[in-house]
Parts: C-alpha cells; structure tokens; sequence
C-alpha cells in the first residue's frame, strides 16, 4: 500500500494511454494499465518501474474490467483516477459503404467499454471522492459528414456532463478530453505534423492535478497547424 495517488488507464498500452501513464507517474502517482496487448504492457512496466501495475484485457468485458481495478485498488491501496481511453475508427467510413460487424466492434470499444470503465470504477472513485476522466474528440462537437465514429464521441461528450454533473454530489469530478487530430497508432499513417500523444497527456496531467474546489469540465488540445 502506498500513499500516492493511483490512476487506472485503459487503452494504456500505445499513443495516449502510454503517454499519459508516463506523464502520472513522472507526477508522482501510481498507474494501473489495462490493455490486451500483454507484451505492450510488460515494456512499458519495466519502463515505468514499482508504480505501475499491468492487468491485460479486453476493455469491452466488463467482469475483465472489474477484476484489472479491483487488482490495481489492492495493489495500491484504492484508485483516485481513473481514464476511459480505449477507444478505435473505422477502416471503412460511411453508412452505405461500411461494415455493420466494424461499427459493432467501435461501439463495443468507444462506447460500451468506456461505461464498464465508469460502473467499474466509481465506488473505487467514491472512496477518494475520485476523478473520471473521459477521452472524446474534436469529432463529437462537430458534425462531419457521415460520420459514425463522430456520431459515438457525441455520446461520450453528453455522458462527460452528465457525469460530471452526478459525481459532483458526493465530490468526486468528471473530465472530457476531446483532441483534434494526433499522430498515434489509430491512424494507418503517420501524422507527425500533428499533436502528439504527449500533448494529450498533459491536458490530462493538468484536469487532475486541479485543487479539489475546481473541476475541469473539458479540455479540447488542437493542433496549431
């Protein structure tokens, strides 16, 4: 048991859930890291050291999430964070042209997992009177032409309020990271004019690093370019 803070990440293993478990821990606090890729995960445990805790799954089971914050809560003494960050696009855009088993799997992953995160999370949160920390998208505050991976962040950005207004009651705080365009393994291609991993991270480094009187309802990070 320690007595720093702990953050639990999905999606923790590349892009923004690595960068921002590299941003906590250099912070001071402990991660718990959940993701399927287990070899991933165990390079990026030897990296980061004792205060981090890998616990491979499937983010879009919910008796898997369950079980990684239940570990990672014994592991460290309770959570105080935790980021809903697993997320994925689509290979084929459009509703014509796309693929209904694609759109199953992305809402499986942008919106079912992102729910079992917050159910599995939120009587750990309650304890510390915790932070839930949502990944969006510039995408789910603009309307883009067809778009069905859009069309699931708007969902994740009404829910972000809806939380935030919910766990406000008993203390705790709700924030929505929406990014504009960032060069990770989402993308097929590089986007190395783009924001980086690294600069999400931070936006999340700061919403938790608030004082407890000031929650931090959103934080939208655009490219410059």
């Amino acid at each position: 048991m320690t007595s720093k803070k702990t953050l639990f990440i999905t999606g923790a293993s590349s892009g923004i859930g690595a960068a921002t478990a590299k941003a906590a821990v250099a912070a001071g606090w402990n991660v718990g890291l959940m993701a399927r890729s287990t070899d991933k995960l165990d390079r990026l445990v030897e990296e980061l050291g004792s205060s981090s805790l890998a616990v491979a799954g499937d983010a879009t089971d919910l008796a898997a999430q369950e079980g990684a914050i239940a570990r990672v809560a014994s592991h460290f003494g309770g959570i105080d964070a935790a980021f809903a960050n697993a997320g994925m696009g689509l290979d084929t855009p459009g509703t014509e042209a796309g693929d209904p088993q694609e759109w199953r799997r992305m809402i499986d992953l942008n919106i079912m997992a992102l729910l079992y995160t917050a159910r599995a999370s939120l009587p750990e949160l309650r304890k510390t009177k915790g932070h839930l920390v949502l990944t969006g998208s510039v995408a789910g505050k603009l309307h883009i032409s067809g778009s069905i991976y859009g069309a699931t962040k708007w969902f994740v950005h009404g829910y972000a309020g809806n939380m935030a207004q919910e766990m406000r009651e008993w203390g705790g705080r709700c924030t929505l990271i929406a990014p504009g365009m960032v060069d990770t393994p989402f993308f097929s291609e590089p986007k190395p004019d783009k924001l980086q991993p690294e600069d999400i991270a931070n936006a999340v480094i700061f919403a938790l690093s608030q004082p407890k009187r000031a929650s931090i309802a959103e934080v939208t990070v655009m490219p410059t370019g």
